[in-house]
């Protein structure tokens, strides 16, 4: 039974890879921070299979003491501050994090042990002012927000390790990808949650950004099988993962308030607040050396994951009314 640990294991991703590890038969590690409102609620229904330890990653000894521990086989760091807007109020905790972090846990691996192999979650918000449209691999990076830079940091520091010590170490490239487990805060949960509280008739607007803004959206479940995937191959490579398709926040809340029959331009208003000070480009994949290198195709497609996604809020805020 090969061992894996995942960093960030009550996020989005670290929730749905713990998943998707289980049933291909992983002895699954979920790294967690020390804090006093930690929220296992998107692992609460697979806690009984994992084993939850404490870690940090600015705190190298914990890391360390995690790979002495449990000798995994495979490591995959979704741990960040991923918040975009966050990263302009806390840059340097964003770096720290986000950047910095990288570099301890690499280091971990060397010191403790360099055969197990190491994902690192590189994010399309690299590209920021986009050099070409669609992005791909090869594409220079022009990142444009704290986030953003501190992603590139960590993209290149785990590329020098893997030439510098020979460490089987790679970087998934994930355009945006999002589920009924994708915090409040993000766009799209926030118009499928937004739209669900209007239909229930628990609000009366929901305010937005710039409805503009265009992004590649795919489903969470659907890329934490990419991130395995690059681990299981002979040569160690980085790979862009998205749909190759774009739509606009504006398509998205069309999508959502239709899912719930309601004309979205009764209820939602822009707001200034909620524009970024830098905006990316068209963010856009070209996932083709995905598809051929490692055969992966994403199964679900934009109508239907903003329908899974208010089906889900629907439900849920359905039964805190009761």
């Amino acid at each position: 039974m090969p061992t894996a640990l995942i960093t960030g294991i009550t996020g989005q991703d670290g929730s749905y890879l713990a998943d998707f590890l289980l049933e291909k038969g992983y002895d699954v590690i979920g790294m967690v921070r020390r804090s006093s409102t930690v929220t296992f609620e998107r692992i609460r229904h697979i806690q009984d299979d994992i084993t939850i330890v404490q870690g940090d990653l600015h705190d190298q000894s914990s890391l360390v003491d995690i790979m002495e521990q449990h000798q995994p086989d495979e490591v995959y760091n979704l741990a960040a501050q991923s918040f975009v807007p966050t990263s302009w109020s806390q840059p340097v905790l964003t770096g720290e994090v986000t950047a910095l972090g990288v570099t301890r846990l690499l280091e971990a691996i060397r010191l403790v042990k360099p055969e197990a192999r190491f994902y690192q979650a590189s994010s399309s918000e690299m590209f920021g002012k986009v050099m070409e449209v669609p992005q791909k691999e090869s594409t220079p990076f022009y990142p444009r927000s704290p986030y953003g830079v501190a992603k590139v940091y960590a993209h290149w520091i785990t590329v020098n390790y893997r030439e510098s010590y020979d460490l089987f170490a790679v970087s998934g490239i994930l355009f945006n990808h999002e589920s009924p487990r994708r915090g409040l805060e993000f766009v799209t949960r926030k118009v499928t949650y937004g739209a669900s509280r209007i239909k229930l008739g628990l609000a009366k607007e929901l305010r937005l950004g710039n409805l503009e803004a265009r992004r590649d959206w795919g489903f969470a479940g659907d890329y934490v099988e990419a991130m395995w995937m690059m681990l299981q191959q002979d040569e160690m490579d980085d790979y862009v993962i998205g749909t190759g398709e774009t739509y606009s926040v504006k398509q998205l809340v069309e999508a959502a308030f239709g899912a719930v029959n309601l004309n979205w331009e009764d209820y939602v208003v822009q707001d200034e607040r909620f524009y970024r000070p830098a905006e990316v480009d068209l963010l856009v994949s070209d996932p083709t050396k995905a598809n051929e290198k490692l055969g992966w195709t994403p199964k679900v497609n934009f109508q239907g994951l903003v329908e899974m996604m208010v089906e889900s809020d629907l439900a849920r805020l359905g039964k805190e009314i009761g």
